[in-house]
């Protein structure tokens, strides 16, 4: 018998859940393979997880993630092919941290307020919702076209000229450009071209990830200086300290009840310490 007071996680991959097509096309598009829709999530549905003794829904991949879907018609950027893993992209690739992945709504410019219904649909059937935070690296072109007007995108005020500085957002490996160890080009007329390069989400310090690394990502600053013995540089708030809590608090302000944290031991402890107590 569970206990009433016991927490018990239901985590699904948002865009799987519901997704009835059977083609599995290899390397196939969304149109030849499908995809999950947040609407998946009935009523129905959600009164089923409850039974299995559910208290919370783990909606895996629900931010803008790098893809090679093209969503230009919506005013979304498209992502070079060779720096996104799949057809549907990694969820850990984050493109747009204010912004629901298009892949997952029924209508693509009401994908918020889908998102947002889903929330609500989820807290009628007594289930909390928890959504992936991913702290420590981004999509190597990330770029997000729905932040609030008063936020400035992460890297927009970058120094490039300098490897480290607590002011900025990304590392760079200075005067070099990106030649990875993977296929740069993957069928696009031009190749992937980064100058400077950045360190890659792994913490790799050079300009040449390979297959085996996150190469799709790159590391976020959070003040520490792995080039000179990972000192620590937290006298003001780095930067990217505050950037991140912005983001904490944009979808907490959408009622979710919690995050999990990718990769949590890859951020300072002190950044943990300096946000959890502003965000609950």
């Amino acid at each position: 018998m569970i206990k009433k007071n016991k927490i018990i996680i239901y985590q699904v991959l948002t865009r799987l859940f519901g997704n009835n097509n059977s083609s599995c096309v290899c390397n196939g598009s969304i149109i030849e393979n499908g995809c999950g829709k947040m609407s998946d999530f009935t009523t129905t549905a959600l009164k089923e997880i409850k039974k299995f003794g559910a208290t919370h829904i783990w909606y895996t991949g629900i931010i803008e993630h790098a893809t090679q879907t093209d969503y230009g018609m919506y005013g979304i950027v498209s992502d070079h092919p060779a720096i996104v893993k799949g057809k549907a992209g990694s969820p850990y690739a984050i493109k747009d941290y204010y912004d629901v992945d298009p892949d997952l709504a029924n209508e693509v410019p009401k994908r918020m307020k889908e998102f947002e219904n889903l929330v609500n649909r989820t807290h009628r059937n007594g289930l909390k919702v928890i959504i992936d935070f991913v702290p420590n690296h981004v999509a190597r072109q990330y770029h997000s076209d729905a932040r609030p007007p008063d936020v400035i995108d992460l890297g927009a005020g970058d120094d490039v000229d300098r490897a480290f500085s607590s002011r900025n957002n990304f590392y760079y490996i200075l005067q070099t450009e990106l030649r990875g160890y993977f296929d740069m080009q993957a069928g696009a007329l031009q190749p992937y071209r980064e100058y400077p390069a950045k360190a890659t989400g792994n913490d790799r310090f050079d300009a040449h990830p390979t297959i085996s690394d996150w190469y799709e990502t790159v590391k976020l600053n959070y003040g520490v200086n792995y080039i000179n013995g990972k000192s620590c540089h937290f006298s003001s708030v780095p930067d990217t300290w505050g950037k991140m809590l912005d983001i904490l608090l944009f979808w907490a302000s959408k009622e979710i009840d919690g995050f999990r944290c990718d990769m949590a031991e890859m951020v300072p402890v002190e950044f943990w310490e300096w946000c959890i107590p502003q965000v609950k």
